[in-house]
């Protein structure tokens, strides 16, 4: 691959699978293996761009820049950090749509490694099975915290929900700023991205249009 299409991929946030590419040995490692690892790694970076790592300021740079990747940033790629989704039957019979709004997204562009931080917006149509509502959230937040293109983040909330909930009626709204753009290439600081993806009764206009609504209000 030449420098001309890498940057390309980067810019056209190109995505692939809907799973995270990850490698068959990817958790062969320790957490703390993987620490040390990246440490040395960003040590040579950053005497590669000429900075002193005898300075007080930052000689600690290298394994708190380690130890955020793996513990804090990207937590998400580990299965064993997924959180449980827990279900109960509707007892209540409640059939209406169920809106959880304003759902912090704090992730990361898989092309360059920056920030990307914006909302997601989900909703979806009790069936037999409704969900606790701080599971959306954490559900969010978990698979936010990996390298991520924003198509494929929405399709992850997406499929996991549909499948807990046993129903194609979710719809999963995220708009978000992406770093990558904002900072470099273009350095548009305006602008922002938004993606939408839907099953179930939510292929209608007349339910789309009414859980936008619910969000214009």
């Amino acid at each position: 691959m030449d420098k001309n299409e890498i940057e390309n991929i980067g810019d056209n946030h190109l995505s692939t699978n809907v799973q995270t590419p990850l490698r068959p040995d990817a958790f062969e490692k320790s957490d703390e293996e993987k620490i040390q690892n990246i440490q040395q790694y960003f040590s040579k970076i950053m005497e590669e761009l000429g900075l002193d790592l005898n300075d007080d300021s930052l000689s600690g740079t290298p394994y708190r820049f380690a130890k955020m990747y793996v513990k804090e940033l990207f937590y998400g790629l580990n299965p064993d950090k997924k959180p449980k989704l827990s279900v109960f039957e509707n007892k209540y019979g409640y059939k209406k749509m169920l809106v959880e709004q304003n759902i912090t997204i704090d992730s990361s562009c898989e092309h360059h490694f920056l920030p990307i931080t914006g909302e997601a917006n989900i909703a979806y149509v009790p069936k037999e099975k409704v969900i606790g509502l701080s599971k959306i959230n954490r559900l969010v937040d978990y698979y936010s915290h990996r390298p991520q293109v924003q198509e494929r983040l929405s399709l992850q909330i997406l499929k996991d929900l549909q499948y807990a909930l046993e129903t194609e009626d979710v719809i999963v709204v995220i708009s978000a700023k992406h770093l990558c753009v904002s900072s470099r290439g273009i350095k548009d600081k305006n602008s922002f991205t938004t993606t939408i993806e839907y099953g179930g009764c939510f292929e209608e206009e007349k339910y789309r249009n009414e859980f936008f609504k619910i969000l214009g209000q």
